[in-house]
C-alpha cells in the first residue's frame, strides 16, 4: 500500500510538470483540407478534434466493466446516456456540440421543445413526421406514452431515474402496464399520432430535462419483453443491434430504415460500432495507444500505471484531453448499518480519511480531479465553499479530531466495517484500499467488498435489504454525474430519501433525512433563480452535517484520443467524448 500511494505520489508530479508544458502547446492546426490535423493536448475540449463528415469503418469501444443495460427504460450511467443516441432518439437531447452548447436542450423525436401549459403542469411534443422503427413501421406518439410507463415499474426495469414516477400526475394505484395491465391514465395523453401531452401533479418550467431522458425512446408495446427487452432493443436511431451477448458485448449495424431527413442532430458516420465488455483496464489503455480500440467508454480516464507513459510520451500527450466535469467522486456512509447510524461514528471516517490518497486514486488533482469537501462540483450554481470537516492542514486527515469523534460514539479504540466498491473499476478498488489504509490509523478496520458494476445500484450497494441486510455494508464508493446542470439536476436522485426503493436501483444509498427532502421541495417550487440555487447550497450543507457522505474528488478526466478517430470532441453535459459524433478514418 505504501509503495502504491509513493507512486502515485511521483506520477502526480510528474503530470503536474507535463501538463504545463502540454497547455502551452495546445493550439491545433484547423486549416481546411489538411488531411491529418495535428494532434494537441486538450485538442478536443471546447472544440472538435479531427472534424469530418466521411462515411464507414467500425468504431470499436471498450469497458473493464459490464453495462447496467442497453434497454432506454432501465439505465442509469453516464456512458449509457451518451451511447444509446446511437440507436434510440428520445424526445428531446443535449445538442451534439463541443463547448457551452452542448448544454443546450434541442429536439429530437420532437420537431423542438416541449410548449407549456397550466402554469407549467402541461407540457405538449410535436413528434417530427416520417420516423420509423428498424422494421419500417411509423413510430407513433403512442409508444413513447408506453415507453415512459414502461419505466415507472422499478421491480422489473430497476435501473434509472424517478423523475415521472415523482412528477407525472398518476391515478391512484397506477403502478405502469405491467402490473396495471389494460389500465389507462390520464397522465399522459396522445390526441394523435404525432401529438404528446404530459400532466405534471406540480409544475415544473424545466420539464424538458425529463423529456431528454432515455425513457422517452419509443418502444412498441407489441415487442416489449420486460426486462428481456434489453436482449432485442427496437431501435429509432440510425443504428440497430447485430449481436447482443450479455455481460460480453454487442454490435451495431446501419438502420436501413432511419432517415436522416427527420435526424438533423446525427451525422451517423461509421458503418458500425463494436462494444467489447469486461476487458482489463490496463489492457484498454494499451490497445487506445496502440491504435486497435478507438474510446474508453467508460470516460474516467486512463489508469496510473499507463499516465507516466501517456506524460512522458509527446505524441501521447498530444492524444489527451483533460476537461473539468461536473461530476463527484464520493463515499456513502450508511446511516442504517450500526455503528453508523451514531453520527460522531461517521464524523470519524470524515475527519480521519486522507483526502491526497483518494485524490491519488483518481490519478492525482491535474489527472483526476480537485479534493471535495462538499457535494456539489465548482461548475454547479449553489457551490458551497465551506468545508464542514477540515482534515488538516495537507488534507490527509486530522487524527485528534477523529479520535475525539470516536469516543464521543462509544468506540474509543475504533470498529470493524464493511466497504463496498466497483470490482470492475480498479480506481475505485484503489478508492477503498486508500480509505482501509488511513481510517486503520485511528482504529477503523474496514474489510472490503467489490461488487461488479453493472449490478452495482440494482443487486448489491443500492439494494437496502442486500446493503443494511447481509452484506452491511457501512461504506460504499460512489460516483455522480449531473443529469443537467443545475442543484436540482445534480443533487436530487442521490439525496431525496424518496427516490430509495426496495427493489434495488437507486443511486442514494445513505441520504434519508426529511430536512433534506423538506429544502429539495422548497428549492423546486423557488422561483428566483438566485434564491433556488442558494436552497441547492443549503441542501448540500444539510448533507454535510449529516455526515452521511464523504465527498472525495470534484473530478477530471484524462482521456486518450482514439489513434484514427474522427470528429471528437468532450460533450459537456456527459463530461465524455460525444460518441454519438464520432467517426473513424479508414
Amino acid at each position: 500500500m505504501i509503495k502504491k500511494a509513493r507512486a502515485l505520489a511521483a506520477t502526480t508530479a510528474v503530470l503536474a510538470l507535463a501538463l504545463g508544458a502540454a497547455a502551452c502547446s495546445s493550439k491545433k492546426d484547423e486549416t481546411p483540407g489538411t488531411a491529418a490535423p495535428k494532434p494537441a493536448f486538450n485538442a478536443g475540449v471546447g472544440a472538435v478534434y479531427n472534424p469530418s463528415d466521411k462515411k464507414g469503418g467500425t468504431l470499436t469501444f471498450a469497458a473493464s466493466q459490464d453495462w447496467d443495460s442497453v434497454d432506454p427504460g432501465d439505465t442509469y450511467y453516464g456512458l449509457s446516456w451518451n451511447f444509446l443516441r446511437t440507436y434510440g432518439r428520445s424526445l428531446v437531447m443535449f445538442a451534439p456540440a463541443p463547448g457551452a452548447a452542448g448544454t443546450k436542450l434541442v429536439g429530437d423525436l420532437a420537431e423542438g421543445l416541449g410548449v407549456p401549459s397550466d402554469g407549467g403542469k402541461t407540457w405538449t411534443y410535436k413528434l417530427r413526421a416520417g420516423l420509423k422503427y428498424e422494421d419500417g413501421t411509423a413510430i407513433k406518439s403512442a409508444d413513447v406514452k408506453y415507453a415512459v410507463l414502461r419505466s415507472l415499474d422499478k421491480e422489473v426495469l430497476v435501473n434509472g431515474p424517478t423523475y415521472f414516477n415523482d412528477w407525472l400526475a398518476l391515478e391512484d394505484g397506477y403502478k405502469g402496464p405491467y402490473k396495471s395491465k389494460g389500465v389507462d391514465t390520464k397522465a399522459i395523453e396522445t390526441p394523435d399520432d404525432l401529438t404528446i401531452v404530459f400532466h405534471l401533479n406540480k409544475p415544473y418550467g424545466g420539464f424538458d430535462y425529463f423529456a431528454m431522458q432515455p425513457s422517452t425512446v419509443p418502444v412498441p408495446e407489441a415487442k416489449d419483453t420486460g426486462a428481456k427487452y434489453k436482449e432485442h432493443v427496437i431501435s429509432s436511431g440510425p443504428y440497430m443491434f447485430d449481436t447482443y451477448e450479455a455481460g460480453k458485448g454487442f454490435t451495431l449495424k446501419r438502420n436501413p430504415e432511419w432517415s436522416a431527413a427527420t435526424d438533423p442532430n446525427r451525422k451517423a458516420l461509421p458503418d458500425r460500432y463494436e462494444v467489447k465488455l469486461g476487458l482489463n483496464a490496463n489492457d484498454i489503455d494499451n490497445q487506445l495507444i496502440s491504435g486497435d480500440l478507438q474510446v474508453d467508454i467508460a470516460g474516467t480516464g486512463v489508469q496510473a500505471a499507463t499516465l507516466s507513459k501517456v506524460l512522458s510520451t509527446p505524441d501521447l500527450k498530444a492524444r489527451a484531453d483533460n476537461p473539468s466535469i461536473p461530476r463527484l467522486w464520493y463515499t456513502s456512509i450508511n446511516p442504517m448499518v450500526k455503528p453508523f447510524d451514531n453520527i460522531e461514528c461517521r464524523k470519524a471516517v470524515m475527519y480521519a480519511v486522507d483526502k491526497v490518497g483518494y485524490q491519488n486514486a483518481y490519478n492525482g488533482e491535474f489527472a483526476g480531479g480537485a479534493i471535495a469537501t462538499s457535494m456539489l462540483p465548482p461548475q454547479v450554481p449553489g457551490h458551497l465553499t465551506e468545508d464542514l470537516y477540515p482534515n488538516g492542514a495537507d488534507h490527509k486527515g486530522d487524527l485528534d479530531k477523529a479520535k475525539a469523534a470516536l469516543t464521543a460514539c462509544g468506540k474509543p479504540t475504533g470498529f470493524d466495517a464493511n466497504m463496498a466498491y466497483r470490482s470492475d473499476r480498479p480506481k475505485e478498488k484503489a478508492t477503498a484500499e486508500a480509505l482501509q489504509q488511513s481510517l486503520a490509523r485511528v482504529g477503523i478496520k474496514l474489510t472490503l467488498k467489490g461488487y461488479p458494476t453493472g449490478d452495482y445500484f440494482a443487486l448489491y450497494a443500492g439494494k437496502p435489504g442486500f446493503r443494511n441486510g447481509e452484506a452491511q455494508l457501512g461504506l460504499a464508493t460512489n460516483g455522480w454525474g449531473a443529469d443537467w446542470n443545475d442543484g436540482f439536476g445534480f443533487l436530487q436522485q442521490i439525496v431525496d430519501s424518496r427516490v430509495i426503493r426496495d427493489s434495488g436501483g437507486s443511486s442514494n444509498l445513505s441520504v434519508m433525512s426529511p430536512e433534506v427532502d423538506a429544502l429539495i421541495d422548497a428549492a423546486f417550487n423557488e422561483t428566483d433563480q438566485a434564491k433556488r440555487d442558494a436552497l441547492w447550497g443549503q441542501v448540500d450543507k444539510k448533507v454535510m452535517e449529516n455526515a452521511v457522505i464523504l465527498p472525495g474528488v470534484w473530478a477530471k478526466a484524462l482521456t486518450l484520443r482514439g489513434k484514427n478517430a474522427t470528429n471528437v470532441f468532450i460533450n459537456e453535459s456527459f463530461g465524455q467524448y460525444d460518441y454519438l459524433s464520432m467517426g473513424v478514418q479508414q
